[in-house]
């Protein structure tokens, strides 16, 4: 295809400067010949005008040809568009990045509010829990434990349950759950 495009620039540039060269030649004034000025002006005149063709033709053909040369240097131009792919992964990764870091920061503010306002619902007098009702955020957490292998699954879920047990056997008042596990001390009625 290069090659082609090499043979065609070569061609219409060739065509340009030799029927240049000829109206030139055309223009010079002869001397007399067998033929009548009259003649020879009109004959001159339709040379002119074929070689000016002949000219547009080839001009037309190089404009053509620098279009079909920028077409496939767009197309076929694979680093640069390589380039341009990559630097458009690396934009993708840093705002996914960024994304990742504000949903994390996010979850733990929400995380740290619930906790807070449980710990606050499951201490009040208001409280209307059954004490097997685990609170939403143990529960939650819980669910997270359950996505862990066995082995890291046993251990807290054991010691949360054990805290547990230590803890309504030393108080001897109704309690309340907390969400870490620990009973509350006794709700005073007013």
């Amino acid at each position: 295809l290069l090659q082609s495009y090499n043979k065609r620039l070569k061609d219409d540039v060739k065509s340009i400067l030799d029927n240049f060269t000829e109206i030139i030649k055309t223009a010079k004034i002869e001397d007399e010949t067998q033929v009548s000025r009259a003649t020879q002006g009109e004959q001159d005149n339709y040379e002119m005008h074929v070689r000016a063709a002949n000219i547009v033709r080839a001009g037309e053909s190089l404009m053509k040809l620098v279009s079909d040369l920028k077409q496939f240097l767009i197309l076929n131009d694979f680093p640069s568009v390589n380039e341009a792919i990559n630097q458009r992964n690396q934009q993708l990764r840093s705002l996914q990045e960024e994304c990742d870091k504000k949903l994390i920061a996010l979850r733990d503010e929400i995380s740290i509010d619930l906790y807070e306002l449980e710990e606050e619902y499951y201490s009040s007098s208001y409280s209307l829990c059954d004490s097997n009702d685990l609170p939403l955020c143990e529960a939650y957490w819980r669910q997270d434990f359950a996505t862990l292998s066995p082995e890291s699954l046993s251990m807290p879920l054991t010691a949360a349950a054990a805290e547990q047990s230590v803890a309504t056997s030393q108080s001897s008042t109704p309690s309340h759950p907390h969400v870490n596990g620990h009973g509350a001390g006794p709700v005073e009625h007013s």
